[in-house]
């Protein structure tokens, strides 16, 4: 018999930590492959967590309500040892593709439970998204004590960049015989593979809780006639992760205006078609991440984020739309490879994310890997507003509502005043990559490009 380690998936960037809910097996129950194990949430959506073997559940190492550290094991599978030691077949080819790990390397490998491609994926989302790492890679990690940071560190000579068992191997041997560990070529530190470094660990945040606890019995002393609602599940993470991004990022908020009188009067012109033909409805936002996107292109170091000294410029445009959701809090569903969709692929985006947030419908995936992220203020009738930095992102735009007012209008024939629709954008910025000429620039050019709003065109 062997045993296979269920560990804490990585459920969206900058997410660090997740609370379980509830326990669908308990021990001594069978479990098949992709069984539904547990339900667990975060501050972004809540997911079940499926079995990554078949076999008995030999023991659960958290309780309901807890919380988890992503990549963490949460509890440990039993299966028969030909089940536990043959690869996934998503793992059939990296595994051929690399030497074969024989002898008393195969024997120091059969130690360490097999780790399925599914778990791979997961655990390495906090750090390189796009890297793959085969289960035999992580096997003589685990075996030789090598921590996941290390072994993003290791530079990989096999396709794609990926760490080879050849590579590893002489990571493990330079260790012990204490030479410098070898560093990644700036190559290959580049592209959008590449993610940001980790945030304060989930200890810090529980370390936070006894203090939160003190200030939960300091409640009686409250004078007057007060109502004391103790904050969900949802909203205090929410605010953990408010607070981490302003002790991580040093914010500035620059503010433009737009005449989008163009656009408003486009959009009133051909909406009722554009919901008959294309099956879904033309809102605002789709017309604000089109000329986002334009920018950004124009921009690029607006779409990055920071790892230690280095700048990450993200090549894909993924966009966050902040969403509300029934119960009052945001969340924040991604538009992926955003320039690569048109008006109508956009619209049909931002209403299926729309939809399936307010339905709690959202998956892992469809709150992950964002680059860049707007919120429309003007939703909840703010004329303009001052947001807080999405992290690891450096930038977050912010939309206000379209307002009817009197505007000066230069003509050839002179100035004259008419009755235009104008609407203010903000943007936050992470001051220690995006300094005040770039983001007031890039802020500019966005309510420039609303502004000259073709309305003509065909969408």
């Amino acid at each position: 018999m062997a045993t296979v380690d269920l560990v804490m998936p990585k459920m969206g960037e900058s997410i660090m930590e997740a609370t379980i809910l509830k326990w669908h097996k308990q021990p001594g129950d069978p479990v098949k492959m992709d069984e539904t194990v547990l339900d667990i949430a975060t501050d972004k959506v809540d997911s079940e967590v499926p079995s990554t073997a078949e076999g008995v559940i030999a023991e659960l190492l958290f309780g309901v309500n807890d919380v988890v550290p992503i990549g963490s094991v949460i509890a440990r599978i039993r299966t028969g040892a030909e089940e536990a030691s043959a690869p996934a077949p998503q793992a059939v080819q990296e595994i051929a593709s690399e030497d074969v790990y024989s002898g008393e390397d195969e024997e120091a490998a059969a130690a360490v439970p097999y780790v399925p491609a599914a778990v791979t994926t997961a655990a390495l989302a906090a750090g390189n998204a796009n890297r793959f790492y085969s289960p035999l890679v992580l096997n003589i990690a685990a075996q030789e004590g090598v921590s996941m940071s290390d072994l993003e560190r290791i530079p990989g000579t096999g396709s794609e960049g990926r760490v080879t068992k050849k590579d590893i191997l002489q990571y493990v041997q330079q260790k012990k015989d204490g030479k410098p560990a070898t560093q990644p070529a700036p190559a290959q530190q580049t592209g959008p593979a590449q993610q940001p470094a980790r945030h304060p660990q989930p200890a810090v945040i529980m370390e936070q809780k006894p203090k939160a606890e003190e200030q939960g019995l300091q409640r009686t002393q409250y004078n007057g006639n007060v109502e004391i609602v103790e904050m969900d599940r949802m909203r205090r993470l929410i605010a953990d992760h408010m607070v981490r991004s302003k002790h991580t990022s040093p914010h500035v908020t620059s503010f433009t205006e737009a005449d989008v009188t163009n656009m408003v009067q486009w959009r009133e012109k051909v909406k009722k078609e554009f919901d008959r033909r294309e099956g879904t409805k033309l809102t605002f936002t789709p017309l604000f991440i089109e000329a986002i996107v334009r920018c950004i292109k124009k921009f690029p170091l607006i779409n990055s984020s920071l790892d230690g000294n280095n700048i990450v410029v993200k090549k894909d445009i993924n966009i966050g739309m902040a969403t509300a959701l029934p119960s009052g809090n945001l969340i924040v569903p991604v538009i992926r490879n955003a320039d690569q969709l048109n008006l109508v692929g956009l619209a049909k985006q931002v209403n299926n994310l729309a939809d399936a947030a307010r339905n709690n419908k959202l998956k892992p995936e469809d709150i992950a890997d964002g680059t860049f992220t707007m919120t429309n203020v003007g939703t909840f009738g703010s004329l303009m507003g001052t947001p807080i930095i999405n992290q690891p992102q450096v930038a977050i735009l912010a939309v206000g509502a379209i307002k009817k007012r009197p505007v000066v209008l230069e003509t050839p024939h002179g100035d004259s005043i008419a009755i235009r629709h104008m609407m203010y954008l903000s943007m936050s910025y992470d001051h220690r990559i995006v300094d005040g000429s770039l983001g007031a620039t890039f802020l500019t050019q966005v309510g420039k490009e609303l502004e000259n709003f073709n309305p003509a065109r065909e969408w």
